[in-house]
């Protein structure tokens, strides 16, 4: 494999992730696992739970003892238990396991075969309950469908098979994952292998396990890989015999269940990620979903093995009550524009009040979305005109017909395509009976006439004569002041007479 090729697509894809990461809480203080573990309880005093209020959710309403939910696209923080607890991660680990894989590795090298060597078969026979595709060595497989089967059974062999195609050696392999995770800033994160099988240096905490899963939802084929229920992988032994075997997902919340016995804990909102346990970790779960265009991801650690189910459903629906979805034309219909029309009809119901309709003019307008905490997306369209760009491009005089284009509202995201929408007439406004024409009009009919000269009428007769009246009557007061003055040169008047 070129390994220059594949350090310097991961080089590439580490700083773009880098970039989107939300900052980072205080160092988190270490918790140790009880020995023997205890099992995860509700207090005995705690408010219970109020399915038709998820927006009231309590720290101390969920089993996990340590959990978090944000808000996928801008990595918020929404709602956090314990969130920087370091605990043992189990099985999600493979989702930076796999999301390695697929960032190193080009199209050719996923769609190829990889051999199944002595270690990384070897923890098959470590404990009886292991996860694994029983793989043996000498086995092939393909590398795409091995990350397909790690993700979607958490296949402990095939995360050593994974580790070593790509790293070279499973040591090399977690390097890469633990520099991986200093660069997407999880510094309290510390992978010692590439499966999640208990070890006491192999650690996260919920912040730093949704850093990482928001990051690989990112990428596009990780995503429809975390979505898929079930996955059949051929296997082709040291003798050239091949074999297939379909695994089905461990994430419940895909499960309908049977009219005879629905699932309680079916989320039609969900999209993956990954589920984990051990006996020190408990159940884990890494989730991601979506409704009305609201993504959040949510991490629950150290909870029960039907109660990380629970926890999870009550962090979604938390969020979702929290935070809205809208473009930026459901925002202006929040409030949307009415101006004041001049010159209207007097027969006009509405005295000349016309409200104004958005609409997009690209596919950029009919995609752009503003996702943000409820209350301010309403603080957004109570003072739209500082949140979006306003102009018109006409004067609201009667009259105005439905449809004609009034202005322009412009929404400059954060990050993202400007979008521009046209504000358009919902009706028709009448101009007022016997107005006279205004300067536009005027010149517009003037335009329109194909005489050069105007038609004859007294109106425009007064206003050719007046000039020449002016001028006659101008000419006349100076002839009467020029003619005067030389009379009274002429013939002095005496005004005193004095005898000597």
């Amino acid at each position: 494999m070129n390994h220059a090729r594949r350090w310097a697509c991961l080089l590439l894809a580490l700083l773009l992730a880098a970039l989107m990461l939300p900052a980072q809480a205080a160092k988190p203080k270490v918790t140790a696992t009880p020995d023997p573990n205890p099992k995860p309880t509700l207090p005995r005093d705690v408010v219970p739970y109020n399915t038709d209020k998820p927006e009231e959710l309590l720290p101390e309403q969920l089993y996990a003892w340590s959990a978090i939910l944000i808000e996928a696209k801008s990595g918020e923080v929404i709602f956090e238990k314990n969130a920087d607890d370091i605990r043992y991660p189990a099985s999600t680990t493979k989702i930076m396991t796999c999301l390695l894989a697929l960032l190193m590795l080009d199209e050719e090298q996923l769609n190829s075969d990889v051999f199944c060597t002595e270690q990384a078969v070897a923890v098959n026979t470590q404990e009886e309950d292991v996860t694994s595709l029983k793989l043996k060595a000498g086995d092939s497989v393909n590398l795409l469908e091995l990350i397909e089967a790690t993700l979607v059974y958490s296949a402990n062999d095939g995360a050593n098979v994974i580790a070593e195609a790509v790293g070279g050696t499973i040591p090399n392999f977690v390097n890469l994952m633990n520099e991986t995770a200093v660069l997407y800033g999880c510094t309290n994160t510390h992978f010692a292998n590439a499966h999640g099988l208990h070890d006491d240096a192999h650690y996260t905490t919920p912040r730093d396990l949704a850093i990482i899963a928001r990051v690989a939802m990112q990428n596009e084929r990780f995503r429809e890989i975390v979505k898929k229920q079930s996955v059949t992988i051929t296997i082709t032994g040291i003798d050239g015999k091949s074999r297939t075997k379909t695994v089905n997902t461990t994430n419940d919340l895909f499960k309908p269940g049977t009219e005879e016995k629905p699932n309680k804990y079916y989320f039609p909102a969900i999209q993956g990620v990954k589920t984990g346990f051990t006996g020190k970790a408990q159940y884990c779960f890494v989730g991601d979903a979506i409704r009305d265009d609201v993504e959040l991801i949510s991490v629950v650690m150290y909870s029960g093995d039907n109660s990380r189910w629970a926890d999870t459903i009550k962090l979604m629906n938390y969020g979702f009550a929290k935070y809205k979805s809208v473009t930026p034309i459901d925002l202006y219909n929040m409030n949307p524009i009415t101006i004041e029309t001049s010159n209207y009809s007097l027969q006009d119901s509405q005295f000349g009040k016309l409200r104004l309709q958005c609409v997009a003019t690209d596919a950029v307008g009919r995609i752009t979305r503003i996702t943000a905490l409820s209350t301010q997306i309403e603080a957004m369209a109570r003072n739209l005109r500082t949140t979006m760009l306003i102009q018109y491009t006409r004067d609201f005089i009667a009259p105005i017909e439905a449809g004609e284009v009034i202005g322009t509202m412009t929404y400059v995201p954060e990050n993202g395509e400007t979008a521009v929408y046209e504000l358009v007439a919902t009706r028709s406004v009448a101009k007022r009976e016997n107005a006279p024409p205004t300067l536009s009009e005027i010149i517009a009919a003037s335009d329109a006439d194909p005489n050069p000269f105007p038609p004859l009428s007294f109106e425009v007769v007064l206003l050719l004569m007046l000039p020449l009246a002016g001028a006659m009557g101008l000419i006349l007061l100076l002839r009467y002041l020029i003619i005067g003055r030389r009379r009274s040169r002429k013939n002095p008047k005496i005004r005193h007479r004095y005898l000597r």
